[in-house]
């Protein structure tokens, strides 16, 4: 019989229900085992935040970004994870969660060490800057973990 496959998911927005179903059509067949980490206190690169906005002409966004307004916190996370654990359930997959703190990747590594982890997902929104230059938590994941890792923007197919 084949082991349950351990999947991380690693997630800086909530997860909406098609988000969910996204994700777990992947390994449907195989039943995997899903855990879900979304970071707190996330220390962004104040540039890198405007000029993402700005590529997308969210210009409030941007605004904000330079006002400091839109930084993620503790409760934030705690609120992501929770819609993001009823997404996964509502779309009829179990699924457990946790928030972490810290440089979300080194969090990841301590995961995929702890759960055997066969795979990991990272779901952002779209980061121009950090995606061309492959600073972004996919591209630091794929060459730290040592594990299969893909990456999606939330609330699309698109792969980042």
């Amino acid at each position: 019989m084949t082991p349950t496959p351990s999947i991380l998911v690693l997630t800086e927005v909530a997860l909406s229900e098609e988000d969910a179903v996204r994700l777990t059509s992947v390994h449907a067949e195989n039943h995997p085992s899903y855990h879900l980490l979304v970071p707190a206190d996330v220390e962004r690169n104040l540039l890198a935040d405007v000029l993402d906005h700005l590529s997308l002409f969210q210009l409030r966004e941007a605004l904000e970004a330079v006002r400091g307004e839109d930084e993620p916190s503790r409760t934030e996370a705690a609120d992501a994870l929770a819609r993001s654990l009823a997404a996964f359930s509502t779309a009829g997959f179990t699924a457990t969660g946790e928030v972490v703190e810290g440089d979300p990747v080194n969090g990841l590594d301590k995961q995929v060490a702890t759960r055997s982890a066969d795979e990991v997902i990272v779901v952002t929104r779209p980061h121009a800057v950090e995606d061309t230059f492959h600073t972004d938590w996919a591209s630091r994941a794929r060459e730290a973990l040592g594990v299969p890792v893909l990456h999606v923007y939330a609330g699309s197919s698109f792969l980042g």
